[in-house]
């Protein structure tokens, strides 16, 4: 901005030949307007200074993509309904946490043929959401939104095994196929199921609620879970049908045992290294009662 000044000055008083004296009610008046010029120029900086920016946002989260937590517990409903459903019909036995339901449905069944797998689940559920209000001593609204989650999930899983009824399972192979996609499929459901507000089934809500209560990691939490239900199993499998007859619970078991809190902390990486979950309707408030 001097520069033009100086120059304006020094245009004034450079006499140009063959050109008349300048007049100096002009050079007053071109100064003048050059200092209203500069005013103009500091009022809109500091304008603009003045105003809010907003905080800049990285590329890497510009780059992920939002999953809408209310989808991510529908996936979680479905993927734990059909990965159940994949693993009693591989018959290399099912995931150590469904094991004690499972146990719970083929002895109780043989005297009430219409207890199914799906009613065992909310039913020993229901027994796990009264042990988490016992320990951290209060109950919360969602903790009986938890209960409706079992419920529905216990519906879609007798949905799904009645679906994979219809694939013949009549080789190794398939067997095994079957096992190897039910393994991934419930670890899935389990991440998606912690990225969601809405009330998870009372498996994760117990793994949650009390490993946040104790100040344990909650994926070291869970193992240790998955390791007590596996013991469970096996002494229920014992007295249900008789000593070293396992039933529901298998190597598949033991090895999904050792696997499970690994897997869903992997799927936990990669979901929020891919994604930004952002509620889509305003219902959180009413699952944090």
């Amino acid at each position: 901005m001097a520069f033009f000044d100086t120059h304006i000055i020094r245009q004034g008083r450079k006499k140009v030949k063959g050109s008349p004296k300048l007049n100096p009610e002009k050079m007053r008046e071109a100064g003048t307007r050059s200092l209203t010029f500069r005013a103009k120029c500091a009022t809109i900086g500091a304008s603009l200074t003045d105003k809010e920016i907003p905080p800049a946002v990285s590329d890497a989260t510009k780059q992920k993509k939002i999953f809408s937590t209310e989808l991510a517990y529908l996936f979680a409903l479905l993927a734990l309904a059909v990965g159940t459903a994949l693993m009693e019909a591989s018959d290399f036995g099912v995931s150590m946490v469904v094991a004690p339901a499972y146990l719970l449905h083929l002895k109780l069944s043989e005297f009430f043929p219409f207890f199914s797998f799906g009613m065992a689940e909310y039913c020993l559920q229901a027994v796990l959401v009264l042990i988490v209000a016992i320990v951290v001593r209060r109950f919360k609204l969602s903790y009986l939104f938890s209960f409706v989650t079992a419920v529905l999930y216990g519906l879609a899983l007798d949905g799904c095994i009645a679906l994979v009824g219809f694939i013949p399972v009549d080789t190794i192979a398939m067997r095994l196929v079957f096992y190897l996609l039910g393994i991934p499929l419930c670890s899935l459901g389990v991440s998606l199921f912690f990225h969601t507000y809405i009330s998870p089934e009372a498996y994760e809500l117990f793994v949650k609620e009390l490993s946040t209560h104790m100040g344990v990691n909650i994926h070291k939490f869970k193992t240790i879970y998955d390791c007590v239900c596996c013991a469970l199993s096996i002494l229920l499998s014992f007295a249900f049908f008789g000593l070293w007859h396992f039933e529901g619970v298998k190597l598949g078991t033991v090895v999904c045992a050792l696997i499970n809190g690994f897997v869903i902390s992997t799927f936990t990486r990669i979901l929020e290294r891919r994604f930004r979950f952002e509620d889509k309707l305003p219902l959180r408030p009413l699952f944090e009662r």
